[in-house]
């Protein structure tokens, strides 16, 4: 069960200290915007894109080669949903040149490694009403998914699913997708902001999750890639604030799981830095860094983006940043 984060000071501490995520939050504006091509709050889904199949032949192994994550790549992506402006920049427009647009970009995050592209797509989005099924939360159609796999491939790039559980378990939605997730260039991305208990709603309240929990999902993802001989699969959990992960050192190392921590902070770039510091010293040492960036909110209420040469002058350097 997860433990319940209801009081005001806390809610007042975190919208301070950690702003929010790209979806508005709390408040019962957490669904999509209305007339977008993410799911409905009713459990349906809007139409399916038009190719359902994945159609780009799979890698071998990792989409730029080999088999580990680190230490030669460094994760670069964008986040979204498709033709929804609201949920990340990966969904405005057309997603080829969303791509284009990422790979001039990560250009300048390479540093000494590698890049490797990520496209973050969400998934499983949370809503602000229960649905049919009362779990606050709806999946995106296989069509979706199948897009967007057949482009991360033509450009030899990581697929990352996204889930916003609402008051589902991470753990039944990571095995929803687990056709997906057999892939060897497909992972996952966990919101625990959007993990909710019975009786709360999301944009209401700030989730949370634990580390039994996010170990649960390291697991089942390491028995994945053993019986079906997987190159390494990322597992990003994102996190606002510290308080939002419950006992975070009972994540353990499981073979050929790679999990990142992403700090996601909103503010000015000395609120990021300070927020990166704070979610830094609560990390576990198995733990890879993540860092978030936003691209209209951040300049919003810290009147500018961080730039690469001040991310990557973070300590520890972050191993994935993304933007939204």
């Amino acid at each position: 069960m997860r433990a319940r984060t209801t009081t005001a000071s806390l809610l007042c501490l975190l919208a301070l200290l950690a702003g929010c995520t790209a979806q508005p939050a709390p408040g019962p504006s957490a669904a999509p915007s209305a007339g977008s091509a993410a799911p409905s709050a009713s459990g349906s889904s809007a139409k399916a894109t038009p190719n359902a199949a994945v159609t780009e032949p799979a890698p071998a192994g990792l989409p730029r080669g080999g088999t580990e994550i680190f230490p030669r790549y460094r994760l670069f992506g964008y986040v979204g949903y498709p033709g929804d402006n609201i949920l990340g920049r990966l969904g405005e427009g057309d997603i080829d040149e969303r791509m284009a647009e990422l790979l001039e970009h990560s250009a300048e995050y390479a540093g000494d490694r590698e890049i490797m592209p990520v496209m973050e797509l969400i998934a499983t989005t949370v809503h602000a009403v229960p649905g049919k099924d009362g779990t606050f939360r709806t999946r995106a159609p296989d069509a979706v998914i199948a897009d967007w796999l057949n482009v991360a491939r033509r450009n030899k790039a990581i697929l990352l699913l996204d889930i916003q559980p609402g008051r589902a378990e991470f753990i039944d939605e990571v095995k929803h997708l687990e056709k997906w997730l057999k892939e060897p260039d497909v992972g996952v991305a966990l919101d625990p902001e959007w993990a909710v208990d019975a009786g709360q709603t999301p944009g209401k309240v700030f989730g949370n999750s634990s580390g039994a929990e996010l170990d649960e999902v390291a697991r089942y993802l390491s028995e994945l890639v053993a019986e079906h001989n997987l190159p390494e699969k990322v597992m990003v959990y994102h996190v606002l604030h510290p308080p939002i992960m419950k006992n975070e050192s009972a994540l353990k190392r499981h073979p050929g799981v790679v999990p990142i921590k992403s700090a996601d902070g909103i503010g000015t770039p000395g609120q990021k830095i300070a927020q990166w510091e704070r979610i830094v010293a609560a990390t576990t040492a198995d733990v890879h860094m993540g860092f978030k960036l936003f691209f209209r909110e951040d300049r919003k209420r810290g009147g500018r983006l961080m730039t690469s040469s001040e991310v990557l002058a973070l300590k520890p350097t972050p191993e994935y940043i993304m933007y939204e």
